[in-house]
């Protein structure tokens, strides 16, 4: 949002229509200038096109045409700045047949690459090195470039240079981790060494395995936006270089052959650093669950144990209970075999003819019967309330 109001006040200053609110990519034409901005994902890109003869290769750049308060409110910070100059051979005396040795004093006498272009319509060269002014440098000459092969030329190059640069930003990331990687490594090992042994304690190697879990999960979460990031600018670059159809030119690297051999080693880091930390997360979840599993198992066992010693318990309760329930029979039993024995003595002593001793004898067998039954009956209706 803060990017398409600046441009709208570049746009306001020299009588041009600004950018609409929703889009992501603007193309306008100044008095001197020519402007092209593009919104990507975490970034956005600026380039400047000039038509003119500058004193000398690289001496001017078209941010010189750019107002310098506007240049000066631009938000964010800068990745990447890209200089290049589409010249004719004329203008710098090159001969594809003599010593392209010369051509690198444009570059401050660094060792120069390049290639043929575009079906042999240019060539291009490059130290891919930052100079005092900031700015890495493309040098290409016009062989005979179409108006629409050098702007995609332009573009493809500008490209390379920046998803180049985005895709080594995981690079110092990547080194910064490996020795966290080590040391998770060596941790989950020592606490699988420590599980094979017999005299380990489950629960604090449990706690060990989480904790590290977490840390693991940590690393990967914070950083696999930028590495998943790494490997798709390496595929654009891949691309892009592909796009240029470059021809060899006898001496020097193509941009290709320099790319690969410097970028892919940090992108195959980036990629290997991810990878083992997706392994070693799977690691520390199989060890976690096979902890758990054997902690269960013993949790299982001792539960079986307390199971079975309560289940003991309460055959020996119950054993108890008929007993007590055997001794209560009894002594209801005596009890109302006495109260009938008193009963019969009273009736006795106002001239019944009964004999209490005989009837309180007689009494104890139908007692017991109903207290036998009695009790069944308590113990049926106990048994159907619990259902």
């Amino acid at each position: 949002m803060q990017e398409r109001k600046h441009l709208a006040m570049l746009c306001e200053r020299f009588g041009i229509a600004p950018p609409e609110k929703d889009v992501d990519h603007f193309n306008a034409a100044f008095n001197s200038f020519q402007i092209r901005w593009e919104q990507h994902g975490e970034f956005s890109t600026y380039s400047f096109y000039a038509y003119d003869e500058p004193a000398g290769l690289f001496a001017d750049s078209a941010l010189k045409k750019v107002p310098v308060d506007w240049m000066a409110q631009l938000n964010g910070q800068l990745m990447v700045a890209v200089h290049a100059t589409i010249v004719a051979p004329a203008d710098i005396d090159y001969d594809e047949n003599a010593d392209l040795g010369a051509l690198s004093v444009h570059f401050a006498d660094n060792p120069v690459v390049g290639s043929k272009v575009t079906g042999g319509a240019a060539s291009v060269f490059t130290d891919f090195r930052i100079h005092v002014d900031g700015f890495s440098r493309f040098l290409i000459v016009n062989h005979g470039l179409r108006t629409e092969q050098a702007g995609r030329l332009l573009q493809r190059l500008f490209e390379i240079e920046v998803y180049r640069v985005m895709a080594l930003l995981a690079f110092p990331i990547a080194r910064k981790l490996r020795p966290a990687l080590n040391k998770s490594d060596r941790q989950l090992y020592s606490i699988t060494d420590a599980m094979t042994r017999s005299d380990h304690n489950d629960g604090e190697l449990l706690d060990e395995l989480t904790t590290l879990a977490a840390e693991v999960e940590n690393y990967i979460s914070s950083n696999h936006f930028r590495f998943a990031a790494a490997s798709a600018y390496y595929q654009l670059v891949e691309q892009r270089v592909n796009d240029l159809r470059e021809v060899r030119i006898q001496g020097i690297q193509t941009l290709g052959e320099f790319i690969k051999r410097r970028l892919e080693p940090a992108v195959n880091t980036c990629e290997s650093i991810s990878q083992r930390f997706t392994q070693l997360s799977e690691r520390v979840s199989n060890a976690s669950q096979l902890l758990r599993t054997r902690v269960d198992i013993i949790i299982e066992k001792q539960n079986q144990g307390l199971l079975t010693s309560m289940a003991l318990r309460a055959k020996m309760q119950l054993r108890m209970q008929q007993m007590v329930e055997g001794i209560s029979m009894v002594a209801i039993t005596y009890y109302a075999a006495s109260l009938i024995g008193k009963i019969t003595e009273a009736l006795h002593m106002v001239g019944w003819k009964v004999n209490p001793e005989l009837v309180e004898g007689i009494s104890i067998p139908f007692i017991l019967v109903i207290i036998a039954i009695s009790t069944k009956r308590i113990h049926k209706i106990i048994a159907n309330t619990t259902e």
